[in-house]
């Protein structure tokens, strides 16, 4: 028999009795206090709380022609800069790319606009002017794929960006239900987008992307006709969370794409605002329509929902005590170590996987288990080939900016 001292953060706890061939329990205490990198409620990134520990997400859309050079080149420094403000404030970031937005011009790079036989249609949207980009025009549509696969190589792997949406029409929730809808002018026709979707699959190996649900109509997009697979590994984001006629009209949308889906793919969206209610009861006692957003959350699995709006009706503390139901959630169950080998078990009680790699990991040596694929319920134990008397357990992930760190609880005695 011989004695063991285990060493944890600072703590000493003396083992008597043990033998050295054999796992002892090490003690392990500990809180989520922080939201989880990669979830919750999202803030714009111009949002005056854009700093608050409330989030760890911020939004921003992004224009093709904010990217282009005049004579075509792809300068990303201002693109770069805005990434690098969100990773400072210890947040990471959802972009989307639209290049149609009631009210405004189209965002196609002006060297195209410029061109003859190019012509935009200019018509009433949302009550406003706006100009619809010609997706008759082959050298936009050579260029919008060229844009992704150079976007993609570039920032795959970038741990200041969380997700990437994609999309064509009104703010790239691909529709124009209030406008000229035109496929083959105003909007993409099926081929264009059989074809960029299938080259987005290829090229995204890490970067999580995602399409609106609305792309379950069949004048949308080319799903229904089943000319292209919904098997593509995109996730789904739906920008009418929670609104009253969710159930008869979105729903239908996430059980078209399978509501499994989020085993393997984020779900995101954002809180409706069909009805000022929509937005000020989101995060109310009973939602704004009798279910709860932690219920509505579980139900879809959400890893994150914009609410920039939220600021106006709660206080912070609501705001992060939502941000925390969504997503991963890790619990430590059992943390047992020995000469040479430790072992834990750990659970995810969240209500969604996380969607990067992430290792459990003893004194900086990480498992083989990678937590990715860890769903809402499953527990796994992970054997690491480092143990002794001082063993100090982290979750590791690649995909994190400065500050941030993949929280678990655990309470061992």
């Amino acid at each position: 028999m011989k004695f063991l001292i285990i060493a944890l953060i600072g703590v000493s706890v003396s083992i008597i009795g043990t033998n050295a061939d054999e796992f002892v329990t090490v003690p392990l205490e500990r809180k989520i206090t922080k939201v989880a990198p990669m979830t919750g409620i999202v803030f714009w990134d111009t949002s005056p709380h854009n700093g608050s520990d409330a989030i760890s997400l911020e939004f921003f859309y992004a224009g093709y022609a904010d990217i282009a050079t005049a004579d075509g080149r792809l300068d990303w420094t201002g693109f770069d800069r805005r990434l690098d403000a969100i990773a400072s404030r210890g947040h990471q970031a959802i972009v989307r790319f639209q290049d149609t937005y009631p009210g405004r011009e189209t965002t196609v790079p002006a060297f195209l606009k410029s061109k003859p036989d190019y012509r935009e249609t200019r018509a009433a949207s949302e009550g406003k002017p706006t100009s619809f980009p010609d997706w008759s025009h082959p050298e936009w549509k050579a260029f919008h794929s060229k844009f992704f696969e150079e976007f993609v190589k570039r920032y795959d792997r970038d741990p200041r960006l969380a997700f990437l949406e994609v999309g064509f029409g009104l703010w790239a929730e691909y529709h124009i239900y209030d406008g000229p809808f035109e496929p083959g002018k105003t909007f993409p026709d099926f081929e264009y987008q059989k074809v960029f979707l299938e080259k987005m699959n290829r090229w995204a190996t890490d970067l999580p992307w995602m399409i609106s649900v609305d792309t379950a109509e069949a004048k949308n997009a080319p799903f229904r006709g089943k000319l292209v697979s919904k098997s593509l590994g995109f996730g789904v984001f739906d920008d009418s969370l929670m609104c009253q006629q969710h159930a008869e009209v979105n729903e239908k949308n996430w059980d078209f794409f399978g509501r499994d889906r989020y085993r393997k793919h984020p779900a995101g969206g954002e809180f409706s605002f069909y009805t000022d209610d929509d937005q000020r009861l989101a995060l109310a006692k009973n939602g704004p329509h009798g279910e709860s957003f932690e219920k509505a959350a579980a139900r879809f699995h959400l890893t994150f929902i914009m609410g920039d709006t939220q600021t106006r009706f709660q206080p912070m503390e609501r705001i992060k005590s939502a941000s925390m139901a969504c997503g991963y959630r890790f619990r430590i169950e059992k943390f047992e170590t020995k000469p040479g080998r430790s072992r834990v078990t750990i659970r995810n009680v969240g209500i969604a996987p996380i969607y990067r790699s992430a290792f459990p990991a003893v004194n900086g040596v990480r498992g083989s288990f990678d937590l990715k694929r860890l769903l809402p319920g499953q527990s796994k134990t992970v054997e690491i080939e480092v143990g002794g008397p001082a063993p100090v357990f982290a979750i590791e992930c690649d995909h994190l900016v400065k500050g941030q760190q993949i929280p678990f609880e655990a309470g061992i005695d």
